[in-house]
């Protein structure tokens, strides 16, 4: 889950980046007709998706480009209700991508990438090409769904044109930013969502439990009898909430990335930004290792060091690439750099660039982060991403949301700007529906499946102890992974991970109690 949506330069990561002894037998998978649907909904789970080309399902040339590389990868269309208590009412259509199994297939593998408001056809066509020799695209018809109001999916969440984000105006939250709106701000900012993305009732249908139904009709469109899941980050949350719902159409589901269930919308965040902390020290530290870096050569007074790099943006900006770099992007492009240990040496060439007066390499990092293409086109990862947290999040006063940035600042102080801030607003306090996730949930779910949670001990993002806890709600196995990063399954990179997680998805064997792999 990502825990900063300040713009649209600071969207979710690439899934071609992203970043699966006791063995215990379960429940095999078949291609049965599925169960019988819920009350009203025949004309949903009996529809046909009719599959076709997928060169129309892109938003940038990025996606294209990954498109293209899986050549067998087809697309189409679900039909879902737009507000399951009105089946007969208006509906969303959901974009979903197939890639057909290169073997036998025992069924669907469904993927969601986390977020929220990650775009799941590029995450399925991403692993794909990941997992192209692994047993996991010999065995599964991979498949991703764009959920309700993100990417190709109908109606999209679109607050903003591209041309504003370029121009560095797209503001969505205040927590983690220097931002400081007013009551008439958040305002206007719904009303403007409201208005782009097709209507009031759009933004109040986007949250997960109505995500989590979308798959399920998913899972007997495809016909799957059982549901077989991988939800990284966000998508452990889109996961959970789905076995909690259907726990006796549950297969086997493997979550990656854990969020604790049982974390407030605040203590939440504040664990998050603490893991950036240390993963930002962690950087420091492997800066001083090279011969050249801006954060001194003392890993205890990095924070220090960039402050004064840093700061002096919040009054004045610097040129970077055809627009400029303020404070907020260059915090933002260190964090999208600290989701994985690969892109640190970016993010030090980055912060070595900010005494010359430039900031392309921090600017690019958003740019590449948010999957932004050279023709300057955006995925809407950052408007859905709000628009799915504003119902399911726990709202905040302005009063509480000063409290929790000030609270945030403390736990991640190389994000501190050093100036007094006041005005954080609650960016869904005008929200035309109310939240329907609630904390905690996915909790005393009965007879569920065995399932499977993966979690780094250094993902700064999604923290370990989150991963302990879900494992333990769930009733769970665990596979611990030593080492720095945010996801790992979808990656195909970790041969120790790709076992584990193709013996459970495929032959539904856990790995023994304290399993672990090394990255």
């Amino acid at each position: 889950m990502e825990p900063h949506a300040r713009n649209r330069r600071l969207v979710k990561k690439a899934a071609g980046a992203l970043t699966l002894g006791s063995a215990v037998l379960l429940t095999a998978c078949t291609s049965a007709p599925a169960s019988t649907p819920p009350g009203g909904l025949d004309r949903f789970y009996e529809q046909r998706i009719a599959w076709e080309p997928c060169e129309d399902y892109a938003t940038t040339s990025i996606e294209t480009a990954v498109f293209a590389a899986a050549p067998a990868a087809e697309c189409g269309r679900l039909m879902v209700p737009l507000n399951y208590r009105e089946p007969a009412g208006k509906t969303a259509r959901l974009a979903v991508m197939r890639v057909p199994a290169r073997g036998e297939a025992i069924g669907s593998l469904v993927i969601n990438p986390g977020g929220p408001g990650g775009p799941g056809l590029f995450a399925a066509a991403a692993t794909s090409l990941g997992h192209a020799k692994t047993p996991l695209t010999e065995s599964f018809d991979l498949v991703g769904l764009d959920p309700r109001g993100v990417g190709k999916s109908e109606p999209a969440i679109d607050c903003f044109s591209d041309a504003e984000a370029d121009e560095g105006n797209v503001l969505l939250s205040t927590q983690g930013t220097t931002v400081q709106w007013t009551e008439a701000d958040t305002r206007a900012i719904v009303d403007r969502c409201a208005e782009r993305s097709g209507g009031a009732d759009v933004l109040a249908g986007v949250g997960t439990r109505d995500a989590a139904r979308d798959v399920d009709v998913l899972r007997a469109v495809l016909g799957d009898e059982k549901l077989t899941f991988l939800g990284q980050s966000y998508g452990t949350r889109l996961g959970a909430v789905y076995a909690e719902q259907f726990p006796q159409n549950v297969r086997a589901m493997l979550l990656d990335g854990a969020i604790d269930p049982h974390q407030g919308t605040s203590e939440r965040r504040i664990g998050a930004f603490a893991g950036f902390q240390r993963s930002f020290e962690e950087m420091a530290a492997f800066c001083v290792t090279q011969a050249v870096c801006p954060l001194g050569h003392d890993p205890d007074h990095a924070t220090e060091t960039f402050h004064q790099i840093v700061r002096p943006l919040y009054e004045t900006p610097v040129p970077a690439l055809n627009s400029e770099l303020s404070y907020d992007e260059a915090i933002g492009g260190v964090i999208s750099g600290l989701y994985t240990e690969a892109a640190w040496p970016r993010v030090i060439a980055g912060i070595a660039q900010l005494p010359q007066g430039r900031g392309d390499e921090l600017l690019q990092l958003n740019y590449d982060f948010a999957l932004r293409d050279a023709e300057g086109r955006w995925t809407n990862f950052t408007e859905a991403l709000y628009a799915i947290n504003c119902m399911d999040e726990e709202r905040l006063s302005e009063t509480e949301g000063d409290e929790l940035r000030a609270a945030i600042f403390a736990a991640a102080p190389f994000m501190d700007p050093g100036v007094t801030l006041t005005g954080a607003r609650d960016g869904c306090e005008h929200w035309p529906a109310e939240p329907t996730l609630g904390y905690p949930y996915a909790t005393d779910i009965a007879d569920l499946p065995a399932t499977l949670v993966v979690s780094i001990t250094g993902d700064p993002t999604t923290p370990h102890a989150g991963g302990i806890n879900l494992a333990k709600t769930l009733g769970s196995a665990l596979l611990t992974v030593e080492g720095e990063g945010h996801t790992i399954v979808t990656a195909g990179t970790n041969s120790c991970v790709n076992a584990i997680a193709a013996d459970y998805l495929i032959h539904l064997e856990l790995p023994p109690a304290g399993s672990s792999c090394q990255l």
